[in-house]
């Protein structure tokens, strides 16, 4: 197989995975994407802001089947989407100025905290 197809293959194979833990899970595809994206050569700091722009066909096709089943509670939809977006502007700010190995290790850490409490409150 030529170079650019079993890319492509990995590509997919990995999008797949990703698609899969955030429409499941309710979230963490990106914390997957991040690394995955790392292994293909991509630097850190891209892979991060890559990893968001994945997740966007992942959350709407997830809204749609999610909102078919009638799964939402939509009180929580205003003061959550205001507390999301004003953190994502922080984020993506921060991004930019905070050094790799910063950013890798708030990131590492995030995951560990997350694991911890599913762990925890199981």
């Amino acid at each position: 197989m030529e170079k650019g197809k079993k890319e492509k293959g990995k590509s997919i194979f990995c999008g797949v995975v990703v698609g899969a833990a955030n429409s499941l899970f309710g979230g963490g595809g990106g914390m997957i994407a991040v690394p995955l994206l790392q292994k293909t050569g991509m630097r850190e700091k891209s892979a991060h802001a890559t990893a968001i722009l994945l997740i966007l066909p992942v959350c709407l096709t997830s809204l749609i089947v999610y909102f078919w089943r009638g799964l939402y509670d939509f009180s929580v939809l205003i003061p959550t989407a205001i507390g999301v977006t004003v953190g994502g502007l922080l984020g993506a700010k921060l991004l930019g100025k905070l050094p790799v190995k910063t950013v890798n290790l708030l990131f590492a850490a995030l995951q560990a905290a997350a694991g911890l409490f599913l762990f925890f409150s199981a």
